[in-house]
This record gives C-alpha cells, sequence and structure tokens, in this order.
C-alpha cells in the first residue's frame, strides 16, 4: 500500500467516524449576500477586510489566535511551511508553490485556501501571496470583498502590464493578493502558456522566501488546475468526508501523476480533531 493509499483508508477511517465541527457548518458559500457592494481596488490601495463577515461564515481571525479553527490551521500549514521554506525546501523544485483544488465543486478549496493564507500571515516573519487561478469562476475577491478591474488573466493576456499592477495589498502586512481578473475564452491556453510558465518560476526564485498559494478550479471540472499542477511544488486536494465519492478522489490524483516530484496532500475537510492528523502524503 502506497502512502497515497494510505492517504485514501485513513480518509474513509475518519469519515466513519462523522466528527463536525461548527465552523465547518458556517464556511463560506458563493451565495452569500453582502450587504455593500466594495469599491474598485487598485496596487497602493490597502484592502481593508470585513472580519465580521469573514468570522460569520467561519473564517479565521488574525487577532483570535486561540480558536479552533486557527488552531486546526496550525496544524495544516506547518508541514507546508517546512516544504516551503524549511528543512525539505532544496528537496521539492518550486516548494514555496502551492495548489490548492478539490474533485468537484463544493468542496471547500476556496474557504480552505483563504484560511490558509490567513493563518501563515499571521506570522510575524511570513509572507503570503493569495491568486484567484479559478478564472472560470473566480470566488477570493467575492469572499474578501475586493472589487479590482485588473488580475492574472489581464496579466497574462498583454505585455503592457508589470506584476506590481496587479499585486493588491492588505491590511495583513505580510499578505498580499493578485485576483482572477476579467473572464476570456482562452483562459486554459492562457494558463498553460510560455508566460505563466515565466510567471511562476519568478514566483518560485525571486521571491522564494514567500508562499504562493495558488486558488485553483476542481480537478474534474475543466484542465486549468491539471495544466497548473505542472507548475507547482506543493498540491493540497480537499476532499468533503461523507460527500466526495472516493472514485471521484482516485481520478483526480490520476490526473496529478505526469506532475513529476510534486508533494500531494490530501486534506478531508469534515475531520476536525486536533489529535488526528489531516495530511497524506505521496510522492509523484
Amino acid at each position: 500500500m502506497n502512502m497515497l493509499e494510505k492517504a485514501f483508508e485513513k480518509s474513509k477511517l475518519l469519515e466513519s467516524k462523522k466528527l463536525k465541527d461548527t465552523a465547518s457548518e458556517k464556511e463560506y458559500k458563493n451565495d452569500s449576500p453582502r450587504t455593500e457592494s466594495p469599491e474598485y481596488k487598485k496596487p497602493g490601495d490597502i484592502i481593508n477586510f470585513d472580519w465580521d463577515y469573514l468570522h460569520a461564515h467561519g473564517f479565521i481571525r488574525v487577532d483570535d489566535s486561540h480558536s479552533r479553527i486557527a488552531e486546526e490551521y496550525r496544524n495544516i500549514k506547518r508541514p507546508l511551511v517546512t516544504n516551503a521554506l524549511g528543512t525539505r525546501k532544496r528537496d521539492i523544485k518550486n516548494s514555496n508553490l502551492i495548489l490548492i483544488t478539490s474533485s468537484v465543486p463544493g468542496e471547500g478549496k476556496t474557504f480552505t485556501s483563504i484560511n490558509l493564507a490567513l493563518s501563515i500571515a499571521a506570522e510575524m516573519d511570513k509572507k503570503v501571496l493569495l491568486i484567484d487561478a479559478d478564472v472560470a469562476k473566480p470566488s477570493i475577491a467575492k469572499v474578501l470583498g475586493i472589487k479590482s478591474k485588473i488580475g492574472l488573466i489581464d496579466f497574462l493576456e498583454t505585455d503592457t502590464l508589470q506584476l506590481s499592477d496587479i499585486i493588491l495589498q492588505t491590511e495583513i502586512p505580510g499578505l498580499r493578493i493578485i485576483t482572477a481578473g476579467k473572464s476570456h475564452k482562452f483562459s486554459t491556453e492562457l494558463l498553460a502558456s510560455d508566460k505563466m510558465i515565466a510567471l511562476s518560476k519568478e514566483l518560485s526564485s525571486r521571491y522564494s522566501d514567500r508562499i504562493v498559494i495558488f486558488d485553483t478550479p476542481p480537478l474534474l471540472a475543466t484542465t486549468q488546475a491539471e495544466v497548473l499542477a505542472s507548475q507547482m511544488g506543493q498540491v493540497i486536494l480537499v476532499v468533503a468526508a461523507e460527500k466526495t465519492p472516493q472514485s471521484f478522489v482516485l481520478e483526480s490524483t490520476k490526473k496529478l501523476q505526469n506532475c513529476s516530484d510534486i508533494v500531494l496532500g490530501v486534506l478531508n475537510k469534515a475531520q476536525r480533531t486536533l489529535n488526528a492528523g489531516y495530511y497524506g502524503y505521496g510522492h509523484y
């Protein structure tokens, strides 16, 4: 039994326990209404978050490090940070580039991406760049109340924009964000373009002290996550226990088999006890 199969067996055991948590019940849903429309943001503007809104939908508050969900994501991020910036950095190509995906929509990948970014950025010596690469159905800007006119797709489409033109600053000193940008019928091709490959290399080498988190489409819904995964060092596959068929998870991991040298983590979303691990790692 290889490491990935062990991860699935562990996921099945956790699933049978039917462990729930109040935070998971409040996770963000795309149809959650906002009371007001945010203003357009541009580089240089500071993005302030609606912490009451985020907390009401189960997200981490950076000023409450003792909450249960904060503790959970503290445990989740530790192996990722070690791989990206610590002792295993030399062994993993593009180790600071982390892709978050799922098999199908609704499993909590955006919830995981945002909480992971908030948790890492809350550390005094850590820097995080959160990128919304789910360009077909972007959610990060909507959740965080950001309205930006340009983003990743705009950067990839033209040669007139610099990387600094699309990076947005936030009230958290260690957190920067790139939104998805405009919709584009050739978005998959743009994500597979030489410019995207060059961007990934730049983010990995020039910003090697910064963790870059990509929130991408579900693996079984589009080919975009599969395309991006080949450029990453670490991939987290979010699995909704008691909901996602194991056949879907196996099909998703098969799509990642062509991505050499990535570290794959399987995150069981329903597992909420602190004395049990979230992750099973396997190398491809």
